[in-house]
């Protein structure tokens, strides 16, 4: 096979002799040692200007237009699938929201309504007096004291021991008729669990990046997709019938590794069967756009249904509705011609054009670029080949930073809506409506501006006001909630921008597994992002700027990115943007190496000039 590779090669020797040799300059070969023939092999496939005769997928396609009916359908139902991660993946902000509580007094102890108001200590948090949540006056005290005193205030309260929450806790109906936290007492001493419980979904988004990436890149990004999507409208039906929390955790646990997987690889899939302009629209606008109206869609159904078990069953019919697409979205062409199933992908493309109402070429692809397809799926590619080279091993490094500071600040201020002032609902529907100008101005920015300078001024605009908002007194509320809605306008930025920066700096062989490994990485601030706002019980302001430190940090490092706005898209790890700044000499197994003929004494060699990574 590696013959009649560079037998290819070599038929187009006359035409490739004449190029300029400022990549690769091929000294001598011997075809009887495999090695150096493997070497020269590999050096001509993956070195772009030397084959400059080989057509890229974009020039094959070119013939099939940008926008033309099969592309709107493609646009449309990649962005439709979507819709419910939005109406599903937050509702944990009412579902397990907590209500106002304190704690359960039996009716038998036969008290007055004088003493029953006094029954539960008061204290003061944030400037008003109210009772305390998790602790109350011993009972056998109050009886015996409500005996003797027929009114509580001629006695001294501060004095009368205290007890915890023995008979468990009363909840107000005012807001809802129950949530997670209500029915399974997850306060006090069980506090943790609450957040705990969309921690775990983050785990198990964590766990989805990785599988998918790697179940995508080799069988089929579509298969992944629908995949993700059952298992997304399953896990969500059966988390309304969880009898515990426990059971709760693991259906959000494993729903989480549907979401993600549906949502990465509608986004792998459109960047791969649309062109680079459409896929730049679909990235920051259609599918963006489609989990945010969904995201608003939320607080609006969870204002009329109080109930968190109802609310639930209702958010997973729309993931239901989904799973008929199969029939209408295609599997990627891209991915197919890596794999040598050229004919599939042929099939796919002649399909498109009688679609859109176009002749194709009667070969779409010569026997040279078969040849190059068939050589390319012969190997195999895993996670170690993300840090294999120095200028993908520093791509990726920065990558991860970034990733995992916009997700926590992101998570943390979209989680954080029932701790400001205000109605609940509708500050969740105001941080949900603040992304649709994020997205529109993150669209705008990556079609007139480099794509390192829209992330980093992204962060820097959410970095910078998150920062700020500790100059400003906090019963200024209205500025706060302002402020706080500012700073998500920037994260979401950032945070839209990073998934199609990511997906043009990795090639076509490993984009999905980079987007997933960097995807997988950044949920670990999304673990963590529903005990940021924990910080606030020793200061307010912590979480705060907390965030904001790290985004201005994101925003500096993703400064050394390498750019890749107005460039096509890699096919190979070779065809990567370069990382500028730093410069070694790349290092070559046949570099400065000698192979001598044990007859002739030949000198063999391939020599490579320095390059920047």
């Amino acid at each position: 096979k590696t013959h009649r590779s560079l037998e290819s090669f070599f038929k187009n020797w006359e035409e490739l002799s004449g190029r300029d040799g400022d990549w690769i300059n091929i000294y001598r070969w011997k075809p009887d040692t495999l090695l150096q023939f493997e070497e020269v092999s590999q050096s001509v496939a993956l070195s772009p200007p030397a084959l400059t005769n080989m057509r890229d997928y974009d020039e094959i396609t070119a013939f099939l237009g940008e926008w033309g009916p099969f592309q709107k359908v493609i646009f449309f139902l990649l962005s439709l699938i979507v819709f419910p991660n939005g109406f599903v993946r937050m509702s944990i902000v009412f579902v397990g929201d907590i209500p106002e509580h304190r704690c359960l007094i039996p009716g038998n102890l036969n008290l007055s309504e004088a003493w029953l108001n006094r029954t539960i200590p008061l204290e003061q948090e944030r400037g008003k007096l109210q009772h305390r949540q998790c602790r109350r006056y011993r009972l056998d005290v109050i009886r015996n004291l409500s005996a003797t005193f027929a009114d509580p205030d001629s006695i001294n309260m501060s004095e009368v021991e205290q007890e915890p929450c023995l008979d468990g806790w009363e909840y107000s109906k005012d807001q809802y008729i129950s949530t997670i936290v209500s029915e399974w007492d997850l306060v006090c001493g069980n506090a943790w669990k609450g957040p705990f419980s969309m921690s775990v979904y983050f785990i198990g988004v964590l766990i989805g990046c990785f599988l998918a990436g790697q179940l995508s890149d080799r069988f089929g990004r579509k298969k992944v997709l629908f995949g993700g999507a059952a298992t997304q409208a399953v896990f969500c039906i059966l988390q309304g019938l969880s009898p515990n929390w426990e059971v709760f955790c693991l259906f959000n646990f494993l729903m989480g590794i549907g979401q993600v997987s549906k949502y990465q690889s509608a986004f792998v899939l459109g960047s791969e069967l649309l062109r680079k302009p459409l896929w730049t629209v679909l990235g920051t606008l259609g599918i963006p756009l489609s989990f945010t109206v969904g995201y608003m869609a939320m607080p609006l159904a969870a204002y009329f249904i109080r109930n968190w078990r109802i609310l639930i069953f209702t958010l997973s019919l729309s993931s239901v509705l989904y799973i008929p697409l199969w029939w209408f979205i295609p599997e990627s062409t891209r991915w197919l011609l890596l794999k040598g199933r050229v004919k599939e992908a042929e099939a796919i493309v002649r399909h498109a054009a009688k679609k859109n109402g176009v002749t194709p070429p009667e070969v779409l692809f010569n026997d040279l670029e078969l040849e190059n397809t068939k050589t390319k799926t012969q190997r195999s590619y895993s996670i170690i080949h993300l840090v294999k080279t120095k200028n993908i091993r520093i791509i990726t490094g920065i990558n991860l930073l970034v990733w995992i500071v916009s997700s926590g600040v992101y998570y943390g201020l979209s989680l954080n809506t029932p701790n400001l002032h205000g109605d609940d609902y509708l500050n969740c529907f105001f941080s949900a409506m603040i992304e649709v100008p994020a997205y529109i101005a993150t669209w705008i920015f990556l079609q007139r501006f480099p794509r390192k300078f829209s992330l980093s001024g992204s962060f820097f605009l959410a970095g910078i006001v998150l920062c700020f908002i500790q100059l400003v007194p906090l019963d200024i509320s209205a500025l706060v909630t302002t402020l706080v809605m500012i700073g998500k306008f920037g994260a979401t930025c950032a945070y839209s921008i990073v998934y199609v920066y990511t997906t043009e700096l990795y090639p076509t062989a490993v984009r999905h597994m980079g987007v997933g490994v960097n995807s997988m990485a950044s949920r670990l601030a999304g673990i963590a992002s529903p005990y940021v706002f924990y910080l606030g019980a020793y200061n307010e302001l912590l979480p705060y700027i907390l965030m904001g430190s790290c985004s201005v940090l994101a925003a500096i490092l993703a400064l050394f990115l390498p750019e890749t706005f107005n460039i096509p898209l890699a096919e190979t790890i070779d065809q990567m943007q370069k990382i500028k700044g730093f410069k070694c000499k790349k290092t070559h197994r046949m570099h400065n190496k000698s192979y001598r003929s044990g007859t002739t004494g030949e000198n063999n060699a391939v020599v490579s000039k320095n390059e920047n990574i």
